[in-house]
């Protein structure tokens, strides 16, 4: 189920869009509206008599062996089965991540421009008007939606950076889209962009290797795809100079705890992870500058909501709210007062960015938040994700 599926964005090619975020497959199906369906029948379960039974009773026809055909063939080419030719898409995958020198950019060209100048021009006109920083701060929060919907929060986080801060290792909490739950996705690698690539702190990176238990997973693939750190680079490089010092981790989502109850730490591997990174961060002290990249409530059709989400209006006013009550928390330092209200309705709200929250509050328990900007942002016609540009001292 690692598989996205949307309505085709093509007019003229109506149907259901699949595609791999994952980047195992760089293919892009449309199933016809007539076939959609007969989808259910690829569950692991039924068998190739159940799909040509499916394909009779749709089509009113007798013979349909050639449509099971072309459907299966293109479904497996595309590395849309689970069978051996997606295992063998993976793995190499997996397999040329591990084995490249660097973290290529994976959202350049899309998310933002993929030439150097037109990124920094890009990033000057979002970060204009942003007051001087201070070099009293110990971390910030920024958003990890796209620059171009999330800008006045980028540059309300970033904006908040002193320059005095440049020769700090950023320590990069990313909020893992697509990593496991209760892992922590680390990697050695150098992160390229346009600017030319940041170095990750090694050094720390073999520390909680070693110490961090079972929790951590080294060379995490989802690296390569995942943006929430990706984005709050180019910011770092844009500020501080391409060379910039990282130590990029991926938070993978705290989901049993949020559906069965408990606190994260419950989990033995999460309280070890935990209390090693909060060693490391009082030991390292103002050697190091944290940086989230968190976005907060994800309403509408597009998130599973009945309702059409509006910025700011109707049911996003009480959103709104809600959101503040969260972030009064965070601000307030109380990780089982956020925790509390992330677990009510088993997060109706799916606040993507509650992970990397509750780690880093974990980690500096004496911080405490400003919240700097607040919004909404309507990713498409019917779906609306909020973010914010917060500092911490």
């Amino acid at each position: 189920m690692n598989l996205d599926f949307m309505p085709s964005p093509v007019e003229e090619q109506p149907g259901l869009l699949i595609r791999d975020p994952f980047r195992y497959s760089e293919a892009v199906l449309v199933i016809p509206p007539p076939l959609v369906e007969v989808l259910r029948c690829f569950d692991g379960e039924q068998t190739e008599l159940d799909l040509r039974q499916e394909l009779v009773r749709i089509s009113g026809q007798i013979d349909v062996g050639d449509i099971q055909d072309q459907m299966m063939i293109s479904l497996s080419r595309a590395g849309f089965l689970d069978d051996e030719n997606f295992a063998e898409m993976r793995d190499a995958k997996i397999r040329a991540f591990a084995e490249a020198p660097i973290r290529a950019p994976s959202h350049a060209g899309s998310a933002y421009p993929i030439q150097a100048n037109d990124l920094k021009l890009t990033l000057a006109n979002y970060m204009h008007g942003s007051s001087p920083g201070s070099t009293q701060l110990r971390a910030i929060a920024a958003p990890h939606v796209s620059p171009f919907g999330g800008w006045e929060s980028y540059r309300a986080g970033f904006g908040a950076l002193a320059p005095g801060l440049k020769d700090r290792t950023f320590v990069i909490l990313g909020t893992s889209h697509y990593g496991e739950p209760d892992r922590f996705g680390l990697t050695r690698k150098r992160f390229a962009t346009p600017f030319g690539e940041a170095r990750t702190n090694i050094a720390l990176v073999d520390e909680l290797e070693k110490n961090g238990g079972a929790a951590v997973k080294m060379e995490d693939y989802c690296h390569a795809v995942e943006h929430s750190i990706e984005f709050q680079v180019i910011f770092l490089q844009y500020l501080f100079g391409p060379d910039v010092n990282i130590l990029p981790i991926l938070c993978g989502s705290y989901a049993h705890s949020i559906y069965h109850g408990g606190k994260p730490e419950d989990n033995d591997q999460v309280r070890r992870f935990l209390g090693e990174l909060g060693s490391l961060a009082s030991r390292e002290n103002d050697k190091l500058f944290w940086v989230l990249g968190i976005d907060m409530a994800h309403m509408g059709s597009r998130y599973g909501d009945e309702f059409v989400a509006l910025a700011d209006r109707e049911e996003m006013a009480e959103v709104a709210a809600r959101d503040r009550q969260r972030i009064d928390q965070i601000n307030a330092g109380s990780a089982d007062g956020f925790w509390d209200l992330v677990q009510q309705n088993q997060d109706d709200l799916k606040w993507c960015g509650s992970a990397p929250l509750y780690t880093f509050m974990k980690t500096l328990p004496d911080a405490r938040g400003n919240l700097l900007h607040y919004q909404q942002w309507n990713i498409d016609e019917e779906s609306v994700v909020s973010f914010a540009g917060m500092s911490f001292t």
